[in-house]
């Protein structure tokens, strides 16, 4: 409750006047049957036609304030519900913005987007719901049965031990769905994580012909959710005929006892008439509760699931060192290793090396050879699980995060651009770039022409994750978008893979010629994007195996000697 409430009283007035105003609403709905009870043995019983429609017009009257108080209410949860909700993604937004890459591996994507979407309209629903009836049905409840006292004392003890069964029912019913409830919630996580994958590798699993089972594995894990709904649903679905068959026992109890009250004289008809409408409330307003109890316990299991993902910290310490200055940065590497998972192998082993500020550096291997890894460590993406990293002969982890990203430029593997235009995307680089910088690394990227040819210019349109291009196309305003930001260190990793060779070169060059302070670290599994480096590392499964110069490693390194020979690249190794 604590900690829901950070989120509630953020719309303080709200939260407090939503209940409020269904508490005002219950007591109108409370002086009903006392009216009814006054119509009958009063107005009926005298036949008083006057007193009759003064005390109906008292109902009616009673039932529109009623109505309106419902409305404002239920008009003030809605706004509450949803500022939490608002207020939930927002923080969960900016929390997963924030988490290294280590933390989102192990929290993992589907849970992530289950948290965002599904946990926080549970949330949401269920603020709403409680902050509308959670109070209000009580009220009536308990005032029902103490209105029923002012009746008659012996005839209300039916009522003080139909709510106490009651309770016990739905206590019991919570403690037994609460779990259920959860593991819904966890199975849907992996119908989301199967529906993803299916998602984004749609093209592989129709060119290996996986369309049939992929689909069994969907339907598996889909069967497995409806399954625990349906389980779930069970035994939540016990609450209302028991709350139906416990309240109608209970009204049996109340007229025979009145017909016997009433036959000598201890009771009026419209008194039991008054009590019969009493319970009919708390048989409405239990059944109500009822629902409130089980949408609570949904909202909590998903509140506790977003909860976990709040509660996981970045592993990376932020330290308080900051670069003076953009210039090009010395990186010094010492028995750096790394593991993905805790004693799992190691990705990468007692790597050392020393790459000097403004080296061009390529760095090369085959597939899950390391070389990824190597530069996500510098740019501590990841934290060595040992050795050292010293850029400028400080460690990594002494580094301010905010300033080593500002003096960090990486392009990825995968090229990501995102919804907006051309100018939009390169300003990523530097928000404060002028027209004539963004195309000059339009130029230098290679992307000048395709941009040119749309007609549009800078305002061209990119669509969400970039589907209006080509993957060459993205990845030369990827390229550009890098270029453009001002760093010491510059990363491309396998950035030139959906380039033509001619593109290649054009690129190469400009970043050679228009990057001389900066240091750039080049990841490539073709030998033409980083021959002409100052030097090569040459990565195997995880070791460093060659440093040198093209022409050495080819005489010295049987590794990049077979990477060049495979790639017939021999003849240009020996000019």
């Amino acid at each position: 409750m604590k900690e829901i409430w950070i989120y509630l009283k953020q719309n303080k007035k709200e939260t407090i006047l939503a209940p409020l105003f269904k508490m005002l609403e219950a007591c109108f709905e409370l002086f009903i049957p006392i009216i009814v009870a006054d119509i009958i043995d009063v107005g009926i019983a005298n036949g008083d036609t006057g007193y009759i429609i003064r005390r109906g017009i008292l109902m009616i009257f009673f039932g529109v304030v009623g109505f309106l108080l419902a409305v404002i209410a239920q008009y003030f949860s809605a706004k509450s519900a949803v500022g939490v909700s608002s207020a939930l993604r927002q923080e969960l937004f900016y929390h997963i913005s924030g988490l290294n890459y280590e933390r989102l591996d192990r929290v993992g994507t589907s849970a992530l987007i289950t948290s965002m979407t599904s946990d926080i309209n549970q949330v949401q629903n269920g603020v709403n719901w409680v902050l509308r009836l959670l109070l209000r049905s009580p009220f009536i409840v308990i005032g029902a049965a103490i209105m029923s006292c002012t009746i008659n004392l012996r005839a209300s003890l039916i009522f003080w031990g139909t709510i106490a069964v009651l309770i016990l029912v739905i206590f019991l019913i919570i403690k037994i769905t609460t779990p259920m409830n959860a593991d819904v919630q966890f199975k849907l996580e992996k119908v989301t994580r199967s529906f993803r994958e299916n998602l984004l590798g749609v093209r592989v699993i129709r060119a290996f012909n996986r369309q049939t089972s992929e689909k069994s594995q969907f339907d598996e894990r889909h069967e497995k959710l409806y399954e625990s709904q349906i389980k779930a649903g069970k035994v939540s679905s016990l609450l209302n005929p028991l709350t139906f068959a416990i309240i109608n026992l209970a009204i049996v109890l109340i007229l025979y006892s009145g017909a016997v009250n009433v036959s000598i004289g201890d009771m009026q008809q419209g008194e039991v008439i008054a009590l019969y409408n009493y319970m009919s409330q708390i048989l409405v307003e239990l059944i109500k509760f009822a629902n409130v109890i089980l949408v609570l316990s949904k909202a909590i299991a998903c509140f506790k699931r977003i909860q976990n993902v709040l509660k996981t910290k970045p592993s990376l310490a932020n330290g308080s060192e900051t670069f003076a200055n953009l210039d090009a940065v010395d990186i010094r590497l010492k028995n750096v290793s790394f593991s993905y998972s805790e004693g799992g192998n190691p990705a990468i082993e007692n790597i050392s090396c020393h790459i000097p500020a403004g080296s061009k550096v390529g760095i090369i291997g085959a597939t899950a050879s390391g070389k990824t890894t190597l530069v996500n460590l510098i740019a501590r993406y990841y934290e060595r699980t040992g050795g050292e990293i010293l850029l400028n002969g400080v460690p990594v982890e002494s580094y301010d995060i905010r300033s080593l990203t500002d003096n960090l430029a990486v392009v990825p593997q995968k090229a990501v651009l995102f919804k907006g235009t051309v100018r939009s995307n390169l300003k990523w680089g530097d928000k404060n770039a002028s027209d004539e910088e963004c195309w000059g690394a339009l130029t230098d990227s290679g992307a000048i022409d395709f941009i040119k040819a749309k007609g549009l210019g800078l305002d061209l349109p990119v669509s969400q994750n970039g589907r209006n291009f080509s993957g060459g196309q993205k990845q030369r305003l990827a390229i550009a978008r890098a270029l453009i930001k001002k760093s010491g260190i510059l990363i491309l990793d396998d950035s030139y893979s959906a380039l033509d060779y001619a593109t290649e070169s054009h690129v190469k060059n400009s970043v050679f010629a228009n990057k001389e302070n900066c240091t750039v670290l080049t990841v490539s599994q073709r030998v033409s994007s980083i021959y002409n480096s100052d030097f090569i590392l040459v990565m195997d499964k995880g070791h460093l195996v060659g440093v040198g110069t093209h022409s050495e490693l080819f005489a010295s390194c049987p590794v990049y000697n077979e990477i060049c020979r495979s790639q017939q690249f021999g003849e240009e190794a020996a000019v």
